[in-house]
């Protein structure tokens, strides 16, 4: 995920990484049986749309919740931006939750888990006008950054502007695109950003005052309120933008400032004066210290969580997964299971296919026969890590449906290699070599047997070629890279698979470091992704989109599903007001507290 562009998958070192993190080594077969306890039903996430009411604050006080103590942060893999224009990684998307505020946020009811879409640095989620071309935003009274400068639209604006940069290459792209043009069109509507005294005309942003940011289109845009959640669509001052430098010294608007960030090491954040809680109606400011410290692989943070000794018992984890060699352990700990979660995250696995070297359909149907999901997910976790995919879209998602499962990836969980050789001997490809590329760590060399074993059974040659995890993304996204096949994860970035077909399908996003890592460019599947862009009825729109997904994933096969991602946690005794952040796939700290 700090890869370019999309809210993709942070590979590597050891294990399945949560949210936007994503799979990686840890030992295999550590799964538990999935008998031993009951996993979180895979139902449709619905969001609903919050009244300006809801968008008020302050936050609804937890019952006895107080003031005061510091929370220990255990995390794998560092933080490597913090500005928020160039995140886009489930870890640095919760994080940045406590000191960076945006037009929108979701606020989550902390009994129910019930996620309501509201006003943040706005008053409501947005009026539309002009049939769905034109957004509107009025900024709250009262809103300040660290310093005690009042937020005004100019920061907003200058917010969007400065994602037109140059440096600006990690985070969503989505309203820009939609203000300027696809793919990297956008970025020659304000090459320099707003650094050298240009703007966006006022044709497509305008602040007529200091209060109000207005949005034009050039079509209807059903879904802004949720792109103007993501943490690029917030404020930052003109005068305080340090352009690249930005990235280690973000300027605050939410209830902490970061006091000391050692890259690659921890960062500590601490309680913003400024912010004022009558504006927030989704966080609260219970604790004085967050202390997140970096490098603690999964076997370390679950042995110190489930322990909860000394600075441990007020500690827990925004992403680290209980390590798969201790899941059962932990299973059998009443206790610790006391103070644990498992949640479906908005991230789904999957096998891309390249189809530019595997052209034959009949072929791509015969891998997703034989592809054998369920061992595949065995070596990451079993069910604590996830559930077999039957499509390329996940069950948060709304719409989502639990049927379809056209490969019965869930009835062979090891493939079918029967109707796959009867595929491939129909397309007289008996032999089909196969180039199965994996990253180099322990679980993806495991995994890499297994599916070696799984497409010789169906027929086919392998020939295993591993890539360093630590430039793997960049091999895959190239478009002229030399692998049939390899893993890839990608997340929704709100419930709607508005968020997944087009970055991950649409023709128009086949370049290098792109989502499409199956480089589809197919006239019938672009042709419609323009379609449903322009259906103003949200309800309707992410309809049309489930429906596009399923589509796609029958008559053109471009990918192999092979699960959807769950996050095992747990978090210390002296805690209280952990919830879950259905959006991003992590645990929420803006209610925590230390009892």
């Amino acid at each position: 995920m700090t890869l370019n562009h999309r809210r993709r998958a942070r590979t590597f070192t050891v294990a399945l990484a949560a949210g936007a993190l994503a799979l990686a080594g840890c030992s295999s077969g550590g799964g538990s049986d999935p008998k031993e306890s009951k996993e979180p039903e895979m139902t449709s996430q619905g969001i609903t749309l919050g009244t300006p009411a809801d968008s008020t604050g302050p936050a609804k006080e937890l019952p006895g919740a107080q003031k005061g103590g510091t929370v220990t942060v255990l995390q794998r893999d560092a933080f490597e931006h913090l500005d928020p224009g160039q995140i886009y990684v489930s870890d640095e998307l919760i994080m940045q939750t406590l000191y960076n505020r945006t037009l929108t946020n979701y606020r989550i009811d902390d009994k129910t888990g019930k996620v309501k879409l509201v006003g943040d640095l706005a008053t409501d989620t947005g009026k539309s006008s002009d049939g769905g071309r034109t957004w509107t935003y009025t900024l709250k009274d009262g809103l300040k950054f660290e310093d005690g400068s009042p937020i005004t639209s100019k920061d907003v604006r200058h917010a969007v502007e400065r994602l037109y940069a140059p440096f600006q290459t990690n985070g969503p792209t989505y309203l820009q695109q939609w203000l300027s043009g696809d793919g990297q069109k956008y970025r020659k509507a304000l090459p320099d950003g707003p650094y050298k005294g240009k703007h966006l005309p006022k044709t497509v942003l305008d602040t007529p005052d200091d209060k109000t940011v207005i949005f034009h289109f050039d079509q209807p845009r059903a879904e802004v309120p949720f792109a103007v959640a993501m943490p690029n669509i917030g404020a930052v001052p003109p005068e305080k933008d340090t352009k690249e430098k930005y990235d280690k010294a973000p300027v605050a608007s939410g209830p902490y400032k970061i006091k000391d960030f050692k890259p690659g090491k921890g960062v500590q954040f601490v309680r913003n004066p400024h912010w004022d809680p009558g504006t927030d109606s989704i966080r609260h400011q219970y604790v004085d210290t967050y202390d997140v410290s970096f490098g603690h692989q999964w076997v370390d943070s679950t042995r110190r969580l489930q322990a909860a000794k000394g600075g441990d018992r007020n500690g827990m984890t925004f992403t680290n997964a209980v390590d798969p060699s201790q899941i059962s352990t932990v299973l059998k700990d009443k206790e610790a299971m006391a103070r644990s979660m498992t949640e479906t995250q908005p991230y789904v696995d999957v096998v891309s296919i390249n189809t530019d070297r595997v052209k034959n359909k009949k072929v791509r149907e015969a891998i997703a026969w034989a592809f054998p999901s369920g061992q595949y997910l065995q070596q990451f976790g079993g069910p604590k890590a996830g559930e077999i995919g039957g499509g390329l879209v996940g069950p948060t998602l709304k719409g989502y449906n639990t049927s379809f499962d056209p490969f019965q990836k869930r009835k062979y969980p090891g493939g079918n290699a029967k109707k796959a050789r009867e595929l491939l001997k129909a397309a007289g490809e008996d032999g089909y070599e196969l180039v199965y590329g994996y990253g180099n760590g322990d679980t993806h060399q495991d995994a890499a047997v297994v599916v070696e074993r799984a497409l010789e059974r169906a027929g086919f040659t392998v020939q295993k070629k591993e890539i360093d995890q630590s430039t793997y993304y960049t091999q895959i996204g190239k478009v002229d890279n030399k692998y049939d096949l390899y893993r890839s994860s990608w997340g929704a970035d709100w419930p709607s698979a508005s968020t997944v077909v087009p970055p991950l399908y649409d023709g128009k996003n086949v370049y290098d470091d792109s989502a499409n890592y199956s480089h589809l460019d197919v006239p019938w599947i672009n042709k419609e992704i323009a379609r449903v862009a322009k259906v103003s009825d949200l309800n309707r729109a992410t309809a049309e989109w489930m429906k596009l997904s399923e589509k796609i994933f029958t008559k053109e096969v471009p990918a192999v599903p092979t699960f959807y991602n769950r996050l095992f946690t747990l978090w210390g005794p002296g805690l209280g007001g952990v919830k879950w952040n259905a959006v991003y796939g992590a645990v929420d700290p803006t209610a925590v507290f230390v009892k």
